[in-house]
């Protein structure tokens, strides 16, 4: 049986001005397991980021807000008369801000979005990567161990050890980003947040740096949470998908189940349905209809169902089942009587 690493219960996160409330997140729950790969998956707007944000504690000060929760992260806490370590699950959201202070970038580190804003101008690259390991330096390692650290990490994301005194404007986008994942693996996390760590590069690079991140993770055998758009960087590279829409996640399941399964949540399908088919003449893509409903005023019942071309009455005024068949689960109407009608 796989051993859980993170576990996040009905997580729900508002942000809070004097003029609204935005419902990021709407009562989540996932988990991922010590290496593997969990790929989140859903338009802009859906909530990824913020869950993200969240396990570590991230959010922005006096707006971003956890209602209610759990993420349990597995730590260790001692070893045993072995040696072996032994660990215990806590809960992040408990921890006081000096302890997530330990747990960024030691236990879980994050490679963010744009590596062009990711960065610190003013300072070398070396030395960025360098002030990661000295602050999680539990080891006591001497300045020199540091440096050859620093080298190391340069030259396994294929970066010459010898750049590390210029600065990131020396650098173009692809390059920057092979920096920041080097700083986030420095101290060898056991979870990695790729938040959409391909956008703002040309596709060239992009499968570049995916096969160097999933190579990276394998060598040193860490669990990672990918948030993107490609439902093909999906099937390539995660184990587990998650479907994310309106802060819920509509559809969960092993990467054979979203892309084998025989039956789907109409969003997923409507997310197939966007892909371009190269064996067919096309001279538009078939995009969703409508646009992410507004988290100030979410609808009632399924959140999708004003776009939904499959829409019921009780989809307008009643929250979905869920319909489960294995590790598979989906969360729609129109699904559970669907299933109903399959069976013998």
């Amino acid at each position: 049986m796989a051993e859980k690493l993170l576990e996040i219960k009905d997580l729900r996160v508002v942000y809070q001005t004097d003029l609204e409330t935005v419902r990021a997140v709407n009562g989540i729950s996932l988990t991922i397991d010590r290496q593997e790969t969990l790929g989140l998956v859903g338009e802009t707007g859906a909530g990824k980021t913020t869950t993200a944000l969240s396990i570590l504690r991230l959010l922005p000060d006096r707006i971003g807000r956890i209602e209610s929760g759990e993420i349990l992260f597995e730590e260790q806490v001692d070893t045993d008369a072995e040696g072996n370590p032994v660990y215990e699950r806590t809960d992040i959201l408990k921890k006081t801000p000096l302890q997530m202070r330990a747990i960024r970038g030691e236990r879980i580190a994050m490679i963010f979005q744009d590596p062009m804003t990711s960065l610190n101008p003013v300072m070398t690259v070396g030395d960025q990567i360098y002030e990661a390991l000295e602050l999680h330096n539990t080891q006591n390692k001497s300045k020199e161990e540091l440096n050859a650290r620093v080298d190391e990490m340069l030259e396994l994301v294929s970066i010459p050890a010898a750049r590390r005194s210029e600065y990131p404007h020396q650098f173009s986008g692809g390059m920057k980003q092979r920096v920041v994942i080097a700083m986030a693996l420095a101290c060898d996390p056991e979870l990695l947040i790729a938040d959409e760590p391909t956008t703002a590069l040309d596709v060239t690079i992009q499968a570049q740096v995916l096969a160097m991140i999933a190579e990276l993770k394998e060598r040193l055998k860490t669990s990672m949470l990918l948030i993107t758009h490609d439902l093909g960087v999906v099937a390539q590279t995660c184990d587990k998908v998650a479907i994310m829409y309106a802060g819920e996640i509509i559809e969960h399941g092993t990467v054979e189940d979203i892309f084998g399964g025989k039956l789907h949540h109409p969003y997923t399908m409507g997310l197939f349905g966007s892909i371009p088919d190269m064996n067919e003449d096309s001279d538009r893509l078939n995009p969703i209809v409508g646009l992410m409903p507004d988290p100030t005023d979410l609808p009632k019942g399924c959140k999708f169902h004003p776009r939904c071309p499959h829409c019921m009455e009780k989809c307008k005024t009643e929250c979905p089942p869920v319909y489960e068949n294995g590790t598979h689960r989906i969360c729609c109407h129109l699904v559970v009587e669907q299933a109903k009608e399959v069976r013998p």
